[in-house]
């Protein structure tokens, strides 16, 4: 994905690396003063050794929190399977009418697979949403809160307002648009994230 919001570019475009070895080197040395790590992106279940280095994080007795655009159902179900994950945040880009344009992705199959399989699955997750005003505004999130709720998930649906940063992928600024809380759905929970 190439979300125009994204403020890790380098990590999206492949620049930067840093061996396993090394990370789980830092890792054993905040081993008592940290509590859990976060795999994130980019899509941290594009990585082809995932599980191998969450199984490593864990040994090292550390929480995982995974942070995904749900694109690889498969990885995430492994994860699941060998309980090496403690907790999921699943971005929900954007209605299928708008996927392609906020994601320059081809396809939302993916992300419904791997919400599906968090629904059913005996792991805590939650389902969030990065909010521009430009890009998405209350009709579109409404659109999103329908879907999440006649898809059985029930949980809190988290609304993260953008944060500016000149370094995003599509160059982002401030939102024009005001987005108006009062016109959104409480078909579910929802909380507004800074």
């Amino acid at each position: 994905m190439r979300c125009d919001y994204c403020y890790n570019r380098d990590i999206v475009f492949g620049r930067g690396e840093l061996s396993l070895q090394d990370a789980l080197a830092w890792l054993t040395q905040r081993q008592g003063l940290l509590d859990g790590v976060v795999l994130s992106g980019g899509e941290a279940t594009r990585y082809p050794h995932l599980a191998t280095f969450a199984h490593a994080i864990k040994t090292l007795g550390f929480k995982i929190k995974l942070d995904t655009n749900g694109t690889n159902p498969d990885a995430i179900a492994t994860l699941i399977e060998r309980e090496l994950i403690d907790y999921v945040a699943l971005d929900y880009k954007a209605p299928e009418y708008k996927y392609k344009t906020i994601t320059h992705h081809n396809t939302m199959l993916p992300f419904y697979q791997s919400l599906e399989l968090l629904i059913r699955a005996n792991v805590s997750f939650e389902v969030r949403t990065t909010l521009h005003a430009d890009l998405l505004d209350e009709d579109d999130i409404n659109m999103m809160i329908q879907d999440l709720h006649v898809k059985g998930y029930r949980g809190t649906y988290y609304l993260q307002h953008f944060l500016y940063d000149e370094n995003t992928i599509g160059k982002l600024t401030h939102p024009k648009h005001l987005f108006d809380t009062s016109r959104v759905h409480q078909l579910l929970p929802i909380q507004y994230r800074n």
